[in-house]
């Protein structure tokens, strides 16, 4: 096993800018994983081994070690959830699963990115019918089967997803809540990680108009070179 070990985790939810925190850390020069292990990398083939959050649940019933079977993959884990008719797996929201990945290492850093949850409710609401569908028939730690179709149910869960994480850390210097529309998000992660972040920018927004009129098409903000 080489020495690359994970040494951040995000514990932001989906659509709170998790793709640009990955290609933020890519650009940074670090091997991140979003939402999936790279086929090339799977360790555990016929596991369901490629979805990052079967991995992080593997290692800790396994091991007690979530970390277990990334180690030597990856130096970030930036998207840790799955949902699909198959798979509801949300890491980030299990609060054993945090505590196991602290204890596992406790020098990791942790980072929520985060978006005003009216936001992210509609973001999720129009993105591949994950708002209206997938998160109420899932079975999401916080967020029942039943529960999530609608703006404020998701509202709700959202805001109480990290209140739980302020609640859990406190005033850990190894975690930070990361507002990614920020003027400052980007000096707020290098100050984070320690290390320069040449890129910072928009990805993987939703391609359709919202509510509001706002187009909402994916447009790139350009880094520092």
């Amino acid at each position: 096993m080489s020495a690359l070990n994970v040494k951040l985790v995000n514990l932001g939810l989906p659509k709170t800018g998790t793709t640009t925190l990955h290609h933020a850390l890519t650009q940074a020069g670090w091997r991140a994983a979003d939402h999936k292990v790279r086929r090339i990398h799977d360790p555990t083939p016929g596991k369901g081994g490629t979805y990052i959050a079967r991995q992080l649940y593997n290692g800790y019933f396994e091991t007690g070690d979530p970390f277990r079977h990334l180690d030597g993959l990856y130096d970030a884990l930036t998207e840790i959830s799955a949902l699909n008719p198959s798979a509801t797996l949300w890491p980030q929201c299990d609060y054993a699963m945090i505590k196991a990945m602290r204890l596992a290492r406790p020098d990791m850093l942790f980072v929520a990115t985060w978006r005003p949850a009216a936001e992210t409710s509609d973001s999720m609401r129009r993105w591949n019918n994950l708002g209206e569908d997938r998160l109420p028939a899932g079975h999401i730690p916080g967020l029942p089967e039943g529960y999530g179709a609608t703006d404020p149910q998701r509202i709700r869960w959202i805001e109480g997803h990290y209140a739980m994480l302020r609640d859990l850390f406190g005033d850990d210097p190894r975690y930070l809540e990361l507002p990614v529309g920020a003027e400052d998000a980007r000096d707020r992660l290098a100050a984070h990680v320690k290390m320069d972040m040449p890129w910072w920018g928009r990805l993987n927004e939703n391609p359709e108009t919202g509510p509001s009129g706002r187009n909402d098409k994916a447009e790139t903000a350009k880094g520092a070179a």
